[in-house]
């Protein structure tokens, strides 16, 4: 017959196996990288993910991300090559590419945060610091951030880190001297659209006085032609006029009475005061237009 003792240290050889063993054993994910640490110093670095073994209570595994990581940089003030005050607001991209060195010199992710925020600062001022305002904020942007990355990276590199990327999102003026920029700018698009306007109206005045000119002077010629052809019509009605009484004086007082009875016998309210008799209405007396002559006086009775 089996002692219970004999099986109660076999249970307890048995929980001793199995916990020797799951201290022997880790796991690496695929975002991480694991660091053997042996009473403090480093023996080890796992980059490769799957199971791993280790010696069991004197070994510790730190596990280091290897993914990209972000870097927000806190708005810093930068002095350009041309006095000006830049507000920059950066951040950038980096990961660890030397677990055992990035665990000697800063040995966490926010301590090498800390580090890179001094290095990324120190960066900015000296890049930004060689060149203008209208440089950083519109020609040369692209090709600065890239010289940032550089001196960046080459900094990093004794930490164990790699800069992949570093961003400007916004380098602007601080907000007193953006104001003042803004009025300035404001006041000088408002003097240049004065002249804009004052040389359309010197323009304007320019091109109507022209036309006038030209008006008036179409109006004189055209006025001095209608004076020729009026005068060489009036020279050809009176030629008419003329040879007509030349011909028939009788036909032509006729029709001169005619028209003059035309004209001056209107429809509105025509009025005239003459005596019968008259020489305007001979016509009407007589068709021949023959005024009667005064009656003969009755001769005297003779004695």
């Amino acid at each position: 017959m089996r002692s219970p003792v004999a099986g109660i240290v076999t249970l307890v050889l048995l929980f001793a196996v199995v916990i020797v063993g799951y201290s022997s054993l880790f796991t690496v994910q695929q975002t991480e990288q694991a660091l053997v640490v042996r009473f403090g110093a480093p023996v080890n670095v796992v980059s490769q993910p799957g199971l791993n073994v280790k010696a069991p209570f004197i070994d510790t595994v730190i596990s280091i991300d290897k993914r990209i990581l972000d870097l927000e940089n806190p708005s810093q003030e930068v002095i350009a090559s041309d006095q000006k005050r830049l507000v920059v607001d950066a951040f950038a991209r980096y990961r660890i590419k030397d677990a055992l060195r990035f665990y000697q010199r800063v040995g966490s992710i926010p301590a090498a945060n800390l580090q890179l925020t001094t290095l990324l600062n120190a960066a900015l001022r000296r890049v930004l610091g060689e060149v203008t305002f209208i440089a950083v904020v519109r020609d040369e942007r692209e090709g600065l951030m890239g010289k940032i990355r550089t001196q960046l990276d080459r900094e990093a590199e004794g930490y164990g880190i790699e800069v992949v990327d570093v961003r400007i999102r916004r380098a602007d003026l601080p907000d007193a001297n953006s104001q003042a920029v803004y009025q300035r700018m404001q006041t000088e698009r408002q003097r240049e659209a004065a002249e804009f306007r004052a040389e359309g109206g010197q323009k304007a005045q320019e091109i109507r006085s022209k036309a006038d000119r030209e008006a008036t002077v179409i109006v004189a010629e055209a006025n001095s032609t209608a004076e020729q052809i009026r005068g060489a019509g009036d020279a050809e009605r009176n030629r008419l006029f003329a040879e007509a009484y030349g011909k028939d004086p009788d036909f032509f007082a006729f029709y001169r009475s005619m028209s003059a009875y035309e004209h001056g016998l209107r429809a509105n309210d025509t009025r005239f005061l003459l005596k019968p008799d008259s020489d305007f209405f001979r016509f009407f007396g007589n068709p021949a237009g023959k005024v009667a002559g005064p009656a003969a006086a009755p001769s005297a009775p003779k004695q």
